[in-house]
């Protein structure tokens, strides 16, 4: 008897807190989802910096170059973790908004056997041309052992990441940012103590770091199992939502296609940009785009979770038509992301080489890395911006608007300037590219949003007194 009252309690608690996305102070649920978004993303941006850490400092810098080239492996695994992760934390959210709760549940059910049945396929394709992608990514005689044994585990443990990853996004969209916060800095700090252990004390050198990061996941994944197997959650695991359907399938592969595209987007960059270094200034080259792209990678996830923290608020007040709520969430969110992004300018154009030298020892790769800092941030105040703009559409279910976006930065002005500049400037070409389409896409963004916001007759900036 007491414990049904109890898990009444605890349902309507949940719904409380869902409930809350559409009536508490917009700025102040900002802080509340973004803040742990931000840590968890930021955290989990160690990842990279960590193993680039230990990797530098106990293997060398050809080491570092191979790990590079790794990239768009871990950017195409990425892109189909995000179509399904993303898709259906957008879509658990707009569904809490209009208050269907057995509709959210069954999302989550179909979320969970996506993953497992993306990461298996994806496991047995990458392992059977795991050597002939690696050449193709720009992988040299030199660098393709590294690459080649880090990968073969990462990819061996592949499902637990996207399901890791995907359940994640669940839980912030099911008003749980703390434990999707704890979640990842559990992996984080595992991950730490485990490259210590692995790479250091035993020696395993590049295997060593691939091992510590799907233990500290598959760590990971069952605490967030247990916290969705509770049946006084709102939405929670159970019996009969794993079939999958065909109209959640769309719902979630529809918003998810824009992250999609933009990891794959991301991949084909990296490839090309992988491919120019090789050819115009050698593996070192590929080892500082590794190095910057570590240090870029911290502010970008700040951004990501600011964005993750956005998500359920836009998500929930767009299918509940509060637009002035859902532009309030846009405006604050552009502002912190442009304060996180102009904190990473400074840093980048001040001390980059202290930045370098976590890395690596090695002075000329030092030398490289400090020069591919500043140029890579170069114009790193605006970025923030078409990051938040691009999200938010996809937030709103406006798919399409968000793939042109995600698209136009990289495909559409990236890859012809990787291409046409080092014609004329060489390595240096290559570099000048990254911060050139970051301006332009950004003033591209800029136009759209401003035209959506006439659209609803709502200004840029502002904001009423009860919003405050």
């Amino acid at each position: 008897m007491y414990f049904c009252i109890y898990m009444k309690e605890q349902e309507v608690d949940n719904k409380k807190a869902t409930l809350q996305l559409g009536t508490e102070p917009v700025g102040k649920l900002l802080r509340q989802y973004a803040l742990p978004a931000i840590v968890a993303m930021t955290a989990s941006s160690l990842y990279n910096i960590v193993d680039r850490v230990f990797i530098g400092q106990m293997v060398g810098p050809i080491a570092i170059s191979g790990l590079a080239i790794t990239l768009p492996f871990m950017n195409l695994s990425a892109a189909f973790g995000a179509a399904v992760g993303v898709g259906s934390s957008t879509a658990i959210s707009v569904k809490l908004g209009q208050h269907d709760y057995g509709k959210a549940v069954n999302i989550l059910g179909n979320t969970v056997t996506l993953n497992i049945i993306i990461g298996l396929a994806f496991t047995v394709v990458c392992l059977l041309l795991l050597e002939p992608i690696l050449h193709f990514f720009g992988a040299s005689e030199a660098t393709l052992p590294y690459a080649k044994d880090y990968m073969v585990i990462i990819l061996a443990g592949n499902v637990v990441t996207h399901s890791y990853l995907g359940l994640n996004s669940v839980l912030r969209a099911a008003s749980k940012p703390k434990q999707a916060m704890y979640a990842t800095l559990f992996t984080v700090v595992m991950n730490i103590v485990l490259d210590a252990l692995f790479i250091v004390v035993m020696g395993w050198g590049i295997q060593g770091a691939a091992y510590a990061t799907i233990i500290s996941q598959t760590m990971a994944l069952a605490y967030q199992l247990r916290l969705l197997s509770d049946k006084r959650e709102l939405i929670h695991l159970k019996r009969g939502i794993y079939a999958l359907k065909a109209d959640l399938v769309k719902r979630i592969i529809s918003i998810g296609i824009s992250p999609f595209l933009m990891n794959v987007c991301a991949c084909i960059v990296v490839i090309f940009l992988n491919n120019q270094f090789v050819r115009y200034g050698g593996d070192l080259s590929v080892g500082s785009y590794g190095i910057s792209n570590s240090i870029v990678f911290i502010f970008v996830m700040f951004v990501f979770g600011l964005n993750q923290g956005m998500q359920p608020i836009a998500g929930y007040n767009y299918g509940s038509g509060q637009t002035e709520r859902l532009t309030r969430v846009l405006r604050l969110t552009i502002g912190a992301a442009t304060v996180i992004m102009t904190v990473g300018w400074l840093i980048a154009m001040f001390i980059p080489q202290v930045c370098a030298r976590l890395f690596t020892t090695d002075e000329e790769l030092i030398a490289l890395s400090a020069k591919a800092i500043r140029i890579n941030m170069l114009v790193f105040p605006v970025i923030g911006f078409q990051m938040v703009v691009t999200n938010f559409f996809q937030c709103i279910g406006k798919v399409n608007i968000s793939i042109f976006l995600s698209l136009s930065r990289q495909l559409l002005f990236l890859v012809p300037l990787i291409v046409i500049l080092p014609w004329v400037w060489g390595v240096d070409g290559v570099w000048y590219a990254l911060p050139a389409s970051d301006l332009i896409s950004a003033l591209v963004a800029w136009a759209v949003i401003g035209r959506y916001m006439r659209r609803l007759h709502l200004p840029m900036a502002g904001a009423t007194a009860q919003e405050k």
